[in-house]
């Protein structure tokens, strides 16, 4: 990816899932003429409208959206490949504030602050790491990252061990340190002072009833049909589609492996640990974006009323 950073009006929404994104992002953008554009790993998949809670045909048909459905479940979409299609997606809405909403982070990370071209792991190597991680514990393994990568061992704190992994991997793989790797960044796509950044950052207890409500709804709306026809695709289980909070539950339903209450009540626990890691991944690595209560009705409506007037001010 070639891009070169360009000042935009645009409003960054992020926040777990069920918090309400969606809706801020809808009506910000009917308030200032701007386009909805997708930052969900999930919501791109084709096959899944329902159980990735993608906006409904209505709610496209109040504001454009982009971005979301536009990939078929059975390929490997990419964080670089979604940087291309944002950077195509911004050219064509050229003129209009774009509204990038969803719940990965990665996403934001690398269109603010660009993405390191990291080669592909080997797969013997990340099988070896994998396999090391479950016989240490996080320090020691932290310990073994000082070596390699001295400069990520003062970054990372012992218990990332994701984080830690990924280092490690990297090192062995191709020789050089992530942190050498880090330091070669494309340029961010989004940057300047025509941005706006908010994190929903709802209740927990609300934020669960959210999650319950809205999953129940999920499965009564035609999410066991969904799931029942991506089962049929017969797609590898590795896929990151398959792995759609939601979706392992569902299609094992839809087999009649388990009842669909069960399945359920399963996914409803998953998405609530879903939601659990999103938020600390936001306040670690977002923890200068401004937080929004999305319970507090009156400052909602505040923030959608002054965010589409900065927007449209280009300001």
């Amino acid at each position: 990816m070639t891009a070169e950073t360009v000042e935009r009006r645009a409003v960054l929404i992020a926040g777990p899932t069920a918090s309400g994104k969606s809706a801020l992002a809808l009506a910000i953008a009917e308030r200032c003429d701007g386009v909805v554009i997708n930052a969900d790993s999930m919501q791109v998949y084709r096959e899944l409208r329902i159980l990735t809670a993608r906006p409904s045909p209505e709610d496209e048909a109040r504001a454009p959206h982009r971005l979301y459905g536009h990939v078929g479940g059975g390929e490997g979409y990419t964080v670089a490949r979604y940087l291309d299609d944002l950077e195509r997606t911004l050219k064509e809405i050229a003129g209009r504030p774009a509204v990038i909403v969803g719940g990965t982070g990665l996403y934001f990370n690398a269109m603010t602050q660009g993405l390191s071209d990291v080669p592909p792991i080997d797969s013997q190597v990340r099988a070896f790491w994998r396999e090391r991680a479950r016989a240490m514990s996080p320090a020691s393994l932290h310990r073994e990252l000082a070596v390699v990568d001295p400069v990520l061992h003062g970054r990372l704190h012992p218990n990332d061990t994701q984080r830690v992994l990924r280092a490690l991997e990297v090192a062995d793989s191709t020789g050089r340190p992530l942190s050498e790797w880090q330091e070669k960044r494309s340029r961010p796509l989004i940057s300047g002072a025509h941005v706006a950044h908010i994190v929903m950052a709802p209740d927990r207890d609300w934020l669960h009833a959210r999650i319950d409500e809205r999953f129940r709804a999920m499965a009564a709306d035609g999410g066991l049909d969904e799931a029942r026809a991506f089962a049929a695709l017969r797609l590898d289980p590795a896929l990151p589609a398959m792995k759609a909070i939601g979706v392992p539950e569902m299609m094992a339903a839809a087999r009649g492996e388990i009842a669909v209450e069960a399945a359920v009540e399963a996914a409803i626990t998953a998405t609530r640990q879903y939601a659990k890691r999103q938020e600390t991944w936001f306040r670690n690595q977002m923890p200068d974006w401004p937080r929004l209560n999305p319970a507090a009705s009156r400052h909602f409506v505040a923030v959608v009323d002054d965010t589409a007037q900065r927007m449209k001010q280009g300001s």
